[in-house]
């Protein structure tokens, strides 16, 4: 369904693109044609993706050093990037989360999430954004949310908070913006599984397991189908689609939303005596 050349051109920039599901979809994107830079905090980790990249993709990777709580390095990152070539399309994938009650929490563990989910956010959107519209150069973000953006999940409320913030950014300047040229969206994924992610949120290997399976098909999401979807949304081909909110986790969420999904776990037996006797 893709075309071979379907990004070539576009320089995307993807936070948080050293690993996980942010490698993923850059390598997604350089398959498609496009040149990528990553950013992150742990200069380790961004020159060992980007050697390993620029194996495959001939010096087409890129990456800046950056914490993106700080406004002020990341108008450095973007600033300096704009001198290598400037950004086409932006991901807004760098995130924290901590798995915690609620009343345990203290102020320095709720900003340390704030910070980076919505706050830098936020910074690297704006230091973009501002020179998309001077130039006045197309351009496409996307944003990485979660489904309890929407309904709110016990347990992890800071990163609820911060997503439900990044989805209302995501559909304001969708429309102060999409008639100016910068279309934004974003992605909501169900269950993923990241060594990093599930190491810290998930403490117990059958949690992870049902986690991965609890949805109408069975299985967790696989990352390239992940990076597809971020592809067909960041290119001129879904170039009338904006403001939205793409869910992408098997139905996973439906199957909780419905009231009496749970009659799905009825054996065959039970199913009999629910069948109305005739008279």
């Amino acid at each position: 369904m893709f075309l071979p050349h379907l990004l070539k051109g576009k320089t995307i920039l993807v936070t948080g693109g050293g690993t996980g599901l942010g490698k993923a979809m850059g390598t997604r994107f350089l398959e498609l044609g496009a040149n990528l830079a990553i950013c992150g905090r742990r200069e380790d980790v961004l020159r060992a993706t980007t050697a390993e990249l620029n194996k495959t993709f001939k010096d087409r990777v890129g990456y800046h050093v950056c914490d993106i709580r700080d406004p002020a390095s990341v108008d450095a990152m973007v600033a300096t990037q704009w001198k290598r070539a400037p950004l086409d399309a932006l991901v807004n994938n760098a995130a924290g989360n901590i798995a915690a009650r609620s009343e345990t929490l203290s102020p320095r563990a709720i900003d340390a999430v704030l910070n980076i989910v919505l706050h830098g956010t936020a910074y690297v959107t704006w230091a973009c954004g501002k020179r998309w519209l001077a130039e006045k150069r197309p351009a496409a973000v996307i944003s990485i949310l979660a489904t309890y953006a929407w309904t709110g999940s016990g347990y992890v409320v800071p990163s609820a908070m911060a997503k439900a913030g990044v989805m209302a950014m995501t559909q304001s300047l969708a429309v102060e913006w999409g008639g100016r040229g910068v279309r934004l969206n974003a992605i909501a994924p169900g269950p993923f599984p990241t060594e990093g992610a599930w190491s810290r949120l998930v403490p117990r290997a059958d949690l992870a397991a049902q986690i991965e399976t609890d949805n109408p098909l069975g299985r967790p999401g696989r990352h390239e189908e992940l990076g597809n979807l971020a592809a067909f949304l960041m290119s001129d081909q879904a170039g009338y689609i904006n403001g939205e909110v793409v869910v992408i986790d098997a139905g996973r969420w439906l199957k909780g939303a419905g009231q009496f999904n749970f009659l799905g776990k009825l054996s065959e037996e039970e199913w009999g005596m629910m069948r109305p006797k005739r008279n």
